[in-house]
């Protein structure tokens, strides 16, 4: 629903993932989309140490009356969307409090020292059970293996972004999404991408 009100001014929006997933195109085209109904928005990012396989974030912040500083403050973020399930608990340990809302897809990116043996990733059952002891409304959710479905996993990002629309707590609606992403790829792209958000919207 694109008429969602603010429950508080400003809204704290993190977008996070590793490199490769797109959250930095999910978080610039939220960004666009309130910017363009009259919000005021600032998106502060950090970066990993690689620019493929490092942590991604997006911090976004949203208000109808003031222009917010770009770092959200430690347990401050209202939402969590994450591309990638240990990034969602890494984000929340730092940024969540017990009215966090966190959005996170379910399939994990196995980081170098887990592959090489080094380290050991825990299994996202574990994690989505530790997770829901704390924040019971948290949702994981199979956007990789819906973003494959429709031919390609780069798609997971559009994928969390129509979830995020149906969570109703951001006004996003997918008419929103399709002007906005519309202006910024090819025509020949509009069709699935809009798959992509309409699947997303579908898992909540």
């Amino acid at each position: 629903m694109s008429d969602v009100k603010l429950v508080k001014d400003p809204y704290n929006v993190i977008i996070t993932g590793v490199g490769g997933q797109g959250n930095v195109l999910a978080s610039r085209l939220l960004g666009g989309i309130l910017a363009k109904k009259g919000f005021l928005v600032t998106i502060g990012e950090t970066f990993g140490a690689s620019q493929r396989g490092g942590s991604v974030m997006s911090h976004l912040r949203i208000s109808r009356e003031v222009l917010a500083s770009p770092q959200i403050p430690k347990g401050r973020a209202d939402v969590i969307v994450s591309l990638e399930p240990a990034e969602a608990l890494r984000v929340l340990a730092l940024y969540g409090n017990p009215a966090t809302i966190l959005l996170t897809n379910n399939h994990p990116i196995y980081p170098v020292g887990v592959i090489k043996g080094d380290m050991v990733y825990p299994p996202v059952a574990e994690m989505e059970a530790a997770v829901k002891e704390v924040l019971p409304t948290a949702r994981f959710i199979a956007a990789t293996a819906r973003a494959l479905a429709l031919g390609n996993s780069i798609l997971v990002n559009i994928v969390m972004l129509g979830a995020l629309g149906r969570l109703n707590v951001v006004p996003l609606s997918r008419e929103d999404f399709r002007e906005a992403i519309a202006a910024r790829l090819a025509t020949g792209q509009l069709a699935i991408n809009l798959q992509a958000f309409d699947a997303g919207y579908g898992m909540v």
